[in-house]
C-alpha cells in the first residue's frame, strides 16, 4: 500500500495540470447534465411546472348534476381533492361578435387549494366586487388565447341575461381547450352560476383528485365508475392526457441538451482512456520495476483504476455540490429551473443517478486502458532503435529538397509516424470539436429564427384583428401604415378523412396578393384548390407533395391539391394553407365571410413593438395587435447551456491536448540524439515538437468541424421532421466562425506545447539515452 501511495503521489506531481483539467472537466460535465435535466423539466415541460406550482390533480371526473361526486374524495388512493364544483356548459363569445368557444363554468366561492389556478393576468374572483351587477369570470389561458380574451373584456354567454367581465386569466395543468373537442375551463362565483338558465343536460359536477401514487390513475378511474355508476360519469381526463398534449413542442431543446451532455461525457471518457494509455506507454519501465519488486498485474490495474476513479469521484462530487448549492442562485431561467426541479419528486434520486452514471461511464472507459498496464512484462524492452532507425520516406526527402523548413517537414513526419496512435489522438481531439460545432449549429439555427424568421416559417411578425372596426375601415387603417404589408386570413378546424382527428385549415392572402410562405419543397400555391401543407399534416395523412386531400369543415367537404410544403411551427405542423379566395370559393352557397384576422409582414428594419403601438394609437384602441410567438424565445435556454457546455468541451480538449503533447514530447525525446546529429538547433527541435502537435490538432479540427456541420444539419432537421415543423430549419455555422474555431484550436495547441517542447529540446543527451527503455 505504501508503494502504491508513493507511486500515486509521484504520478500526481508529474501530471498536475492534466489531473486538474480532468477533475474540472468531470465537474463541468456533471454540472451540465444536472442543469440540462433541470432545464428540460422547466423549459421543455411547462405542464410539469404548472402541475407542480398549482398542486395539480391527477384525475378530473365530470358527472351528472345529481351524482354524489364528493364521495370520491374518500377513496383510499386519494390524497386531496379539488371541488366538487357545480358546472354549467355555455357558449361564450367576446362582445360584440367576437370569437366563440364552449366553456365549462365552475362555481367556487374561493380559489381552490388543490389544483389551484395560477393567475397570469388580472386577478382572482372577489365576492365583494364580482357578485354585483357586473359579474366576473376567470378564464383558463388556453381558451383565453383562442378567444383573444383579456382582463376587462366582456363575454356574452348562452344562458346568462347579462355579459360577464373577464377579471383574470389563469394557467392550469388540465387538458387544454381545443375547439370542437375539449371545452375551456372558467371559474365564476356560485351566485353567478346560479343565475344561468341552462337546462339540466348542461349542468353537472366536476371533481379533481390528487392521488398518493400517480400510477394508480387507471385504478382510481375504475373505482369511481364502480362507485358512481357509468351512467353518472360524463367525462374523465387524466394527468397523462394533459401531459401528452403539452409535450412535443420543445423537443429540440431536450435533444440538444441531452446530446451535448452525453457527448461531453463520451469525450471525457475518451480523454481519460487516452491519457491512461499514453501514460502507460510513457511509464513502461516504472511498471516493469513495480512488477519486478512483487506487484501483481491486478494490483497494477487497481492502482490506475483507483487513481482515475478518484479523479472522477472528485469531479462529480464537486460538480454536484456546486449545482445543488449555487444552482438556485443563478439569475434567469436556469435559477428558476433549479428551484422548480428541487421541488419535483424525481429530484430525490435523479442527481444521484446522473452522478453515478458519470462515474461508471468514465470508470468503464478506464478499464481497458488500465488492463494494458497489467499486461506489461516485468522486463523492459528496448524500442527506440526500431523507431529511429527507419529511413525517411520519399515524400519527406523531396519536401526537404524543396527547402521547406525542416521543422515543418519533420513535424509532419513525427505527427503521423505511428498511424494508429495518430488516428486515435485525432479522433479523441475531434470529438469535442465536433460537439462544439454542433452547438454552434444550434446557435446559428436559433439566430436564424430570431433575425430572419421569414426564412424559418414566420414571415409575419404581428397579427391584427378587430371586433368593432368594419373590414373596409380595417383595410384602410392597415394600408396607411408604410412599415407593413397586411394579408387577410381565416382559420377553421377541419376533420381529416375517417373523422379521427382535426387539423387547421387556413386561408392566407389572396390569389392576386399571395402570402409569402417559406416553401422548402414543391412550389407556392397559385391556382384554385391549390394548397401548401406542414410536415405534421403530411405525416398525419400519410400524404406527399402532389397529392389531393379531402377534409370536412362543419359538414362541408373541401378537396385541395397539395403543391408544396412549408416550414410550419404552429399546431405541430398539422396545418394546410391556401389562398383566402380558395377557402371562400369552396362553399359558394354561403356569403363570403370577412377575414378573421390580418397577418402583418413588416418591412426591413421595422420594430414590431413600435408598429403595434402605432396601430393601437391609430385605431383608438379598437384594433387588437399581437406578436406571433417565435420558437427561438422558447429555446433561449439553449444559448446559456451551450456556452457552459462549450466551456466544458474546451476543458476536455485541453486535457486531451495535454496527453497529446506529453506523448509527443516523450517520443521526440527519444529522437534528440538523431535530431541533433543532423544539425537541428534546440529552437528547431522545439519547432518540430510544436508543429507535430499543431498538425494533429489541425487534422482533428478539420475533421471535427466538417463532421459537426453534417451532424448538426442532420440532427436539427431530424427534430424538425419529428416535431412537425419539417426539414429545412437547420442553419450551418458561418464559414468565418468555423475557420476561427480551427485557427484557435491550432494556436492553443501550439501555445500549450511550446513550453514542454522547449524543456525537452534543452535536455542533456545523457538523459535522452536513458529513455530508450
Amino acid at each position: 500500500m505504501r508503494a502504491a501511495a508513493r507511486w500515486a503521489s509521484a504520478h500526481l506531481r508529474a501530471h498536475r495540470a492534466a489531473a486538474v483539467l480532468i477533475v474540472l472537466a468531470t465537474a463541468g460535465i456533471t454540472i451540465s447534465l444536472l442543469l440540462a435535466t433541470a432545464l428540460f423539466a422547466y423549459a421543455t415541460d411547462p405542464w410539469q411546472r404548472a402541475f407542480t406550482q398549482s398542486s395539480g390533480a391527477h384525475v378530473w371526473i365530470h358527472t351528472q348534476d345529481g351524482a354524489p361526486a364528493g364521495s370520491l374524495a374518500g377513496l383510499d388512493e386519494v390524497r386531496a381533492a379539488s371541488g366538487p364544483f357545480r358546472t354549467v356548459r355555455a357558449t361564450a363569445g367576446l362582445q360584440p361578435g367576437g370569437s366563440k368557444a364552449t366553456l365549462e363554468l365552475r362555481g367556487t366561492p374561493h380559489r381552490p387549494a388543490t389544483a389551484a389556478p395560477q393567475i397570469t393576468a388580472g386577478r382572482w374572483l372577489d365576492a365583494g366586487t364580482d357578485a354585483g351587477a357586473t359579474k366576473g369570470i376567470v378564464l383558463d389561458s388556453s381558451v383565453a388565447r383562442a378567444m383573444w380574451a383579456k382582463p376587462g373584456d366582456s363575454l356574452v354567454l348562452s344562458g346568462f341575461a347579462t355579459p360577464l367581465r373577464v377579471v383574470g386569466v389563469a394557467d392550469t395543468a388540465e387538458v387544454a381547450f381545443r375547439a370542437g373537442e375539449t371545452p375551456g375551463v372558467a371559474w365564476v362565483l356560485p351566485a353567478t352560476l346560479a343565475a344561468s338558465d341552462a337546462g339540466r343536460d348542461q349542468r353537472g359536477r366536476t371533481i379533481g383528485l390528487q392521488l398518493t401514487d400517480p400510477a394508480d390513475t387507471d385504478y382510481v378511474v375504475q373505482r369511481a365508475v364502480t362507485q358512481l355508476g357509468a351512467d353518472q360519469i360524463s367525462d374523465v381526463s387524466t394527468w397523462r392526457q394533459a401531459k401528452a398534449e403539452a409535450e412535443g413542442d420543445n423537443q429540440l431543446l431536450a435533444r440538444l441538451l441531452g446530446l451535448f451532455g452525453l457527448g461531453a461525457l463520451l469525450a471525457a471518457a475518451l480523454a481519460v482512456g487516452g491519457a491512461i494509455s499514453t501514460r502507460i506507454r510513457g511509464h513502461l519501465r516504472d511498471i516493469s520495476i513495480l512488477k519486478a519488486i512483487g506487484f501483481t498485474p491486478s494490483q497494477v490495474v487497481r492502482m490506475f483504476l483507483v487513481l482515475h476513479l478518484g479523479f472522477a469521484l472528485l469531479g462529480v462530487a464537486l460538480g454536484a455540490l456546486l449545482t445543488q448549492t449555487l444552482g438556485t442562485l443563478i439569475p434567469g431561467r436556469i435559477g428558476e429551473a433549479m428551484t422548480l426541479w428541487q421541488q419535483l419528486p424525481e429530484h430525490a434520486w435523479l442527481p444521484l443517478a446522473i452522478s453515478g452514471g458519470v462515474v461508471v461511464f468514465i470508470g468503464s472507459a478506464t478499464c481497458l486502458a488500465a488492463w494494458r498496464a497489467g499486461r506489461v512484462p516485468p522486463v523492459p524492452v528496448a524500442r527506440a532503435a526500431v523507431a529511429t532507425g527507419r529511413r525517411l520516406s520519399g515524400t519527406t526527402r523531396r519536401a526537404l529538397g524543396l527547402r521547406i523548413p525542416p521543422a515543418l517537414v519533420l513535424g509532419w513526419r513525427a505527427a503521423f509516424h505511428h498511424p494508429l496512435r495518430s488516428s486515435a489522438a485525432v479522433a479523441r481531439l475531434a470529438v469535442p470539436l465536433l460537439l462544439i460545432t454542433i452547438a454552434l449549429g444550434a446557435w446559428a439555427t436559433l439566430d436564424r429564427f430570431a433575425t430572419h424568421p421569414e426564412n424559418a416559417g414566420l414571415p409575419a411578425a404581428l397579427t391584427a384583428r378587430s371586433d368593432t372596426l368594419g373590414d373596409h375601415a380595417l383595410r384602410q387603417l392597415l394600408t396607411a401604415q408604410r412599415q407593413l404589408t397586411a394579408y387577410p386570413g381565416a382559420e377553421v378546424q377541419a376533420l381529416v378523412p375517417g373523422q379521427t382527428g382535426t387539423i387547421t385549415l387556413r386561408g392566407l392572402g389572396t390569389d392576386a396578393h399571395p402570402y409569402p410562405f417559406s416553401i422548402v419543397e414543391g412550389r407556392p400555391a397559385h391556382g384554385p384548390d391549390e394548397a401548401i401543407a406542414g410536415q405534421g399534416l403530411l405525416d398525419l395523412l400519410d400524404a406527399h407533395v402532389g397529392d389531393w386531400v379531402r377534409m370536412t369543415v362543419a359538414g362541408h367537404p373541401h378537396v385541395l391539391h397539395i403543391v408544396g410544403r412549408s416550414i410550419e411551427t404552429a399546431d405541430g405542423g398539422r396545418v394546410i394553407s391556401t389562398a383566402l379566395d380558395t377557402l371562400r370559393d369552396d362553399d359558394t352557397t354561403l356569403p363570403a365571410p370577412r377575414p378573421d384576422f390580418y397577418q402583418l409582414v413588416l418591412h426591413h428594419g421595422a420594430d414590431p413593438t413600435a408598429v403595434r403601438d402605432a396601430l393601437t394609437k391609430a385605431s383608438a384602441g379598437r384594433l387588437e395587435v399581437r406578436e406571433i410567438p417565435n420558437p427561438a424565445d422558447q429555446l433561449s435556454a439553449v444559448r446559456a447551456v451551450s456556452v457552459g457546455l462549450i466551456a466544458v468541451l474546451i476543458l476536455i480538449g485541453l486535457a486531451e491536448l495535454s496527453t497529446t503533447v506529453s506523448a509527443g514530447v516523450r517520443d521526440r525525446s527519444r529522437d534528440l540524439l538523431a535530431l541533433r546529429a543532423v544539425g537541428l538547433t534546440p529552437r528547431q527541435i522545439t519547432a518540430v515538437i510544436v508543429s507535430a502537435t499543431a498538425f494533429i490538432t489541425l487534422t482533428a479540427a478539420l475533421t471535427g468541424t466538417a463532421l459537426g456541420v453534417l451532424a448538426s444539419q442532420w440532427l436539427i432537421n431530424l427534430q424538425g421532421h419529428t416535431s412537425g415543423w419539417g426539414t429545412g430549419i437547420a442553419q450551418r455555422p458561418g464559414l468565418g466562425i468555423l475557420l476561427l474555431v480551427v485557427t484557435v484550436a491550432v494556436l492553443v495547441a501550439g501555445a500549450v506545447s511550446a513550453l514542454p517542447a522547449a524543456r525537452a529540446a534543452r535536455r542533456r543527451l545523457a538523459d535522452s539515452v536513458s529513455d530508450v527503455l
